[in-house]
C-alpha cells in the first residue's frame, strides 16, 4: 500500500522513528541498522511495510529496499513476527543475514535475542534458496537520506520503455558513475545509447 515516506525526522530512538510529512507524523518501527543510518540526519526516506492486525495498524520503516525485503521474507516464516524479524535485522546487516542463511549457520542465527534453535533452523530451512532474487536490490546510495530518486526514476522509465531491469540497471550504473550529477532525463538518454 505504501512504498516509502519522505520527511523530517522529528523523533529518533533505537526502536522507532517519527517521520513528519504533510503535517502528519508517522510512527515507524525500525531496526538498529536503520537507526544507525538515520542518526544525525534531519530528513529521510524510509521504505515502508504496513501491517494491519485485528488490534493494531503498524508501520515498519527501513533505510533501504533490501532490508525491507528481508523483513518480508522473515515474517513469511511461520512463527516469526514483526518484532522477531526486526530483532534479527537489528543484530545482523542484510548482507550478513543473507550469508548466514546461504551457509545454513544456525549457531550464528540463534544468537539473536529471543530466537531459539528451532526457530533459527526453520528460518534457514524456509529461506534457503529464496533470497537469490534479492541480489538485484541495491541499498540506496545515500543511506539514511533515502535511495537515489533520480536513479530510481530513470530505471522505471527504462523499464516502461520495455528494457529488462538487469540490463537497464547495468547501463544506468555505468552512466551514473561517469556523470554523477546527471538529471533523470540525461540518465535515460545516455543509457539508451548503451542499450
Amino acid at each position: 500500500m505504501y512504498e516509502y515516506i519522505v520527511g523530517a525526522v522529528t523523533e529518533l530512538t533505537p526502536t522507532y522513528a517519527v517521520i513528519e510529512t504533510g503535517g502528519v507524523g508517522y510512527y515507524m518501527q525500525i531496526s538498529l541498522q536503520t537507526f544507525s543510518k538515520l542518526e544525525g540526519v534531519d530528513a529521510a526516506q524510509l521504505y515502508v511495510h504496513f501491517v494491519v492486525r485485528e488490534d493494531a495498524q503498524l508501520l515498519y520503516g527501513f533505510s533501504d529496499r533490501l532490508e525491507r525485503e528481508l523483513f518480508r521474507h522473515l515474517i513469511g516464516v511461520s512463527g516469526v513476527g514483526g518484532n522477531t524479524a526486526r530483532m534479527v535485522l537489528s543484530t545482523y546487516t542484510p548482507q550478513e543475514l543473507q550469508g548466514i542463511i546461504a551457509t545454513g549457520n544456525v549457531t550464528l542465527l540463534k544468537n539473536v535475542k529471543g530466537l531459539g534453535v528451532k526457530t533459527a533452523q526453520k528460518i534457514i530451512l524456509d529461506l534457503s534458496g529464496k533470497l537469490t532474487d534479492l541480489d538485484d536490490i541495491q541499498p540506496g546510495k545515500s543511506g539514511g537520506k533515502g535511495g537515489d530518486p533520480i536513479f530510481d526514476e530513470a530505471l522505471s522509465a527504462l523499464k516502461m520503455l520495455g528494457f529488462a531491469k538487469g540490463v537497464s540497471e547495468k547501463a544506468l550504473k555505468a552512466v551514473a558513475t561517469e556523470h554523477p550529477d546527471a538529471t533523470t532525463e540525461e540518465l535515460v538518454r545516455m543509457s539508451l545509447k548503451k542499450l
